[in-house]
């Protein structure tokens, strides 16, 4: 198996040689911040340990039963909101009209996976929304939404070695084209908020991206480009994106939720999103 420590500073050959004790294999440095260890042998007792070790220092790694690099992959999905973005859209709408509270307390069960109907926690959410002026969406996206940390570096990285991008997410399509303008991403697919003379009506005009369309959608993609799912890399941070992680190639979770990091086969907790990027080079 291969490992891969990264951490947003350098990594002290100091650090490195601790969490490295007693274990077999080379040691390959791949920049100052991303240590690679290659063909090594290690069993779960040893996985829990470097685990621990990594997370109370800082580190993040990523533990894979081979090296996986960008030619495996012809697509690379990721969810929108707090994965390529900062954000939950629809709790800053909720925000800018007096409502996050009730709004972000259904949002944050259904991340965690509480709340198993992720359709009936989106019209639970949009019904609270109903009667907003539609002016919101511009507001929220001028004044709160950015990109997360190396979102532009993993998008460039992955178009330079032929991958095509799918930004596939339960938020909206206002918010997912204007991310893929800026990122000149390849495909999109979200929910298309009903809006009628200026003013949300509380409801969606399209099929409801749940955990299944995000990974039908997926599979469609691949489908096109006449490759199996496993030719997929698929990011995510909440429950509802675990279905089209386990049909991917390589599954990764970005500031997940405990239920998504236990299950990814690669997580980040301090990196931005380009340390997929020394991952796969």
């Amino acid at each position: 198996m291969n490992i891969t420590f990264q951490h947003p500073n350098p990594l002290s050959d100091t650090l490195i040689a601790q969490l490295t004790h007693a274990l077999p294999g080379e040691l390959r440095r791949i920049s100052p911040n991303c240590v690679k260890l290659e063909n090594t042998l290690f069993d779960p007792t040893i996985r829990a340990r470097l685990t621990a070790e990594a997370q109370t220092a800082g580190i993040d790694i990523a533990l894979l039963e081979r090296t996986y690099t960008w030619s495996d992959f012809k697509l690379l999905a990721m969810d929108m909101d707090s994965t390529v973005i900062n954000i939950e859209c629809i709790d800053e709408m909720a925000d800018m009209c007096g409502k996050k509270a009730e709004v972000a307390a259904i949002t944050e069960a259904a991340m965690r996976g509480e709340i198993t109907d992720f359709n009936d926690s989106l019209r639970r959410r949009l019904a609270i929304l109903a009667g907003t002026d539609a002016s919101i969406l511009q507001r929220v996206l001028d004044e709160r939404l950015q990109l997360n940390p190396g979102a532009e570096q993993l998008v460039a990285a992955a178009h330079a070695h032929g991958l095509q991008t799918l930004l596939v997410s339960g938020g909206f399509t206002f918010f997912t084209d204007a991310v893929q303008k800026r990122l000149q991403l390849t495909h999109t697919r979200s929910n298309a908020l009903e809006i009628i003379d200026h003013t949300l009506t509380g409801r969606v005009t399209s099929t409801i991206v749940n955990a299944d369309i995000k990974a039908e959608t997926v599979q469609a993609h691949c489908d096109a480009l006449n490759v199996p799912s496993s030719s997929a890399i698929c990011m995510g941070d909440g429950a509802n994106d675990l279905t089209m992680m386990g049909i991917s190639g390589l599954s990764v979770a970005y500031h997940a939720k405990p239920r998504v990091q236990a299950q990814a086969m690669v997580s980040f907790n301090h990196m931005g999103l380009d340390g997929l990027i020394q991952i796969l080079e």
